[in-house]
């Protein structure tokens, strides 16, 4: 171990000899060179500057980094500090790289409890020495903060601004009883207080397990004064830790900048979902696919919502219906009309909305009695098209332009007959294109025919795989369990299907004819599948057309398959999903983000793609952090030192998860919301599809 003999000059004691301070064994917290963070640390020169300020901070003392070794001067600090061993201490880490507005480090350094007499303190002082080394080899520049140890009634952290809703007109308490290391090591969650700037409590808080409050209201307006004193000191909201005595009084016991705030959407931001866009495009989306497939639903569900009069012009104008996220698409559920409007007593005192109602009903009811006749027009088009479309190598590049730009017209179409059918028509027949392509697949199947083969006799079943430019097309295998659904007639000539199930399967078809037509542009131009599909749509167009291609093909990666998106969720800065969190529920989101990934607890081989599911957040498993992909917890506080690292670390975790281990064991597949506090279970049999 480390002695306080063998700590040689490090970074730190040449910034102390710059100030022309050469660091002395120990240094009182209210001498100034206290308050230099290079050689006392960040947590002791935070208290000092706080103590100057007249903040209630306990008295003690700090071992600077790089001090002499003068074992009389820190005898007699701890001496004086201690009366003779008569009042304990807590002896605790302060290096200059934790507390810092950069990173916190939260708990990743030691502090000893209780330290009563000499070789104790001796020993706690070289404990804290010792947490300097990292698991890398190397060693943190580290101080010692010590100060007498407080029999706390209550304690706990005060967060000058909520960062788990990225609020700076809030605050956030959590209070256990005894001092506040209980709640940061996880070892208690704690009472939440959700607090407005001047300490009134905002909603409902969760008694004590003897069903008392913890903290009174007075109290609650204390804290929140003490939070608003110390951000005028250091110059923005800070994470600190507290605690109250048996006198009352309040004492300060750390203060540092708040490392991780979590995105917060701007005020009118979108309500965003998959809703039922997901449904065609339920996959990741590279740049070609975008513009191929959600460019033209966009239109097209955009001129029926016109059509219908669901929503105003200026709206459609300036809000694309339909749009990608980190490239999954998302539809806006408040023009859809699937969200119910912000102020629904507003909307009713409105004459507009029922005059707009009154006048959209007199157009959609001649547009109903029409709708199937033009339906069935438009699907005729399509499919006669479709017949007459030679082979896409038989086409010259004008001609394969052409009918590129073709496609996309006519999927504009599609999408806007296929909206307003399932808006308008009610039609009794419960068919589906689905049911009809389980019949055709598990008919070529017994026929002993490939995918391929399949495909081209009874196209119906495309409707059983959503579209790709660059996953081989593959057919869901089938199970001869007895109840495989039988039609008259798979031949698409001759298959009856309602109106919405009959657009909805020409979409599917002209996406295929899309994905040969781009395939063929490939070979033309000398570019893999992956490599085209990264291309935007204007590039490919100038490209078929003889343009060179882009100068930077070369180095555009495909898009990696991001997390499914939240049902509902609106965008933060830098197009961050910020998902809509539930009113009821026990799991909370305490780190924002999403991620998909294996589930793992900690022990064994760890999966590339961990997903870590424990019990507590035991301080413990900070190292594994920054190697796993999201964090799941079946307990634990937003404030705990873990969920702090977390927010750091920019890893989506999630406390409250009840009987998480059990529910998720090792090798499970889950999709963490660390905004919502939403874990499922994802579906292997999609992805393994995805893959093949």
């Amino acid at each position: 171990m480390t002695t306080l003999d063998e700590r040689g000059p490090e970074q730190g004691e040449e910034h102390s000899e710059e100030h022309g301070i050469q660091p002395d064994a120990a240094i009182a917290l209210d001498r100034p060179a206290a308050q230099l963070p290079l050689s006392a640390g960040s947590k002791a020169a935070n208290l000092a500057r706080a103590a100057a300020a007249g903040l209630p901070v306990l008295p003690g003392f700090v071992i600077p980094h790089g001090a002499g070794a003068d074992a009389r001067a820190l005898r007699r600090a701890w001496r004086e500090l201690s009366q003779d061993g008569a009042v304990p201490l807590v002896v605790r880490s302060s290096s200059p790289q934790e507390d810092t507005e950069e990173s916190s480090l939260a708990g990743q350094f030691a502090s000893v409890l209780d330290v009563r007499d000499w070789p104790g303190f001796r020993a706690a002082v070289r404990t804290v020495l010792d947490s300097a080394h990292r698991p890398d080899g190397t060693r943190a520049p580290m101080a010692v903060l010590v100060q007498p140890m407080l029999a706390a009634r209550v304690g706990g952290v005060l967060f000058g601004a909520d960062p788990v809703e990225g609020r700076l007109d809030r605050m956030l308490v959590s209070a256990v009883r005894g001092g506040p290391d209980t709640l940061v090591s996880g070892e208690q969650d704690g009472t939440s207080y959700h607090l407005t700037r001047s300490g009134r409590r905002l909603r409902p808080t969760t008694p004590y397990t003897d069903g008392e409050q913890l903290l009174t209201r007075a109290e609650l307006h204390r804290l929140a004064r003490l939070a608003r004193r110390v951000e005028k000191i250091f110059g923005g909201p800070q994470d600190m830790e507290f605690g109250f005595d048996g006198t009352g009084h309040l004492w300060l016991f750390q203060a540092r900048p708040i490392t991780a705030m979590t995105a917060r959407p701007a005020r009118g931001a979108r309500l965003l979902g998959p809703g039922p866009v997901a449904e065609t495009l339920p996959g990741t989306l590279q740049p070609l696919e975008e513009d191929l497939w959600v460019a033209p639903m966009a239109r097209g569900i955009c001129s029926a919502l016109d059509i219908g009069g669901s929503a105003p012009r200026r709206l459609l104008r300036a809000h694309p219906v339909v749009t990608t996220v980190a490239g999954r698409a998302a539809a806006d559920l408040r023009l859809l009309g699937i969200a119910p409007p912000r102020h629904r007593l507003l909307a009713r005192l409105n004459p507009l909305p029922g005059a707009r109602r009154l006048a959209a009903a007199w157009r959609t009811g001649r547009l109903t009695r029409a709708l199937p006749d033009l339906a069935l027009d438009l699907t005729a088009d399509i499919d006669r098209r479709l017949a007459e479309t030679p082979a896409p190598a038989e086409l010259s590049r004008a001609d394969l332009a052409d009918l590129l730009r073709w496609t996309r017209s006519a999927l504009a179409a599609l999408h806007a007959q296929e909206a307003l059918a399932g808006a308008l028509l009610r039609e009794s027949s419960t068919r589906t294109a689905a049911s009809a392509a389980l019949a055709a697949l598990a008919e070529g199947r017994g026929q002993g025919r490939t995918d391929t083969e399949i495909v081209a006799g009874t196209p119906v079943v495309l409707a059983l795989t959503p579209p790709s430019l660059t996953a081989a097309l593959r057919l869901p295998p089938t199970e001869d369990d007895g109840h495989t659904p039988t039609v008259t007639s798979t031949d698409p000539r001759h298959l009856t299907l309602p109106t919405r199930e009959s657009l909805r399967l020409r979409i599917r078809w002209i996406h295929q004819l899309q994905v040969h037509l781009v395939h063929d542009a490939a070979r033309r131009i000398t570019l893999s599948h992956r490599a085209v599909a990264q291309l935007r749509w204007h590039e490919l167009l100038s490209t078929v057309d003889g343009a060179p291609l882009p100068a930077d093909v070369a180095q555009r990666l495909p898009r990696p398959d991001s997390p499914p998106l939240p049902d509902t969720f609106r965008l933060a800065d830098d197009s961050v999903v910020v998902a809509e969190r539930p009113r009821d529920g026990a799991a909370q989101g305490v780190s924002g983000g999403r991620a998909t990934g294996t589930a793992w607890d900690g022990r064994g081989e760890r999966p590339q793609d961990a997903v870590l599911v424990v019990r507590t957040l035991d301080p413990a498993l900070a190292p594994l952090l920054p190697q796993v992909t999201a964090l799941v917890a079946q307990t634990g506080s937003p404030l705990s030192h873990l969920a702090v690292l977390a927010r750091e670390f920019k890893v989506p975790a999630v406390v409250g998860a009840a009987d998480a281990v059990q529910r998720f064991t090792p090798g499970t597949r889950l999709a963490v919301d660390g905004t919502s506090g939403d874990v499922r279970l994802e579906d292997t049999r999609t992805r393994e599809a995805a893959d093949r």
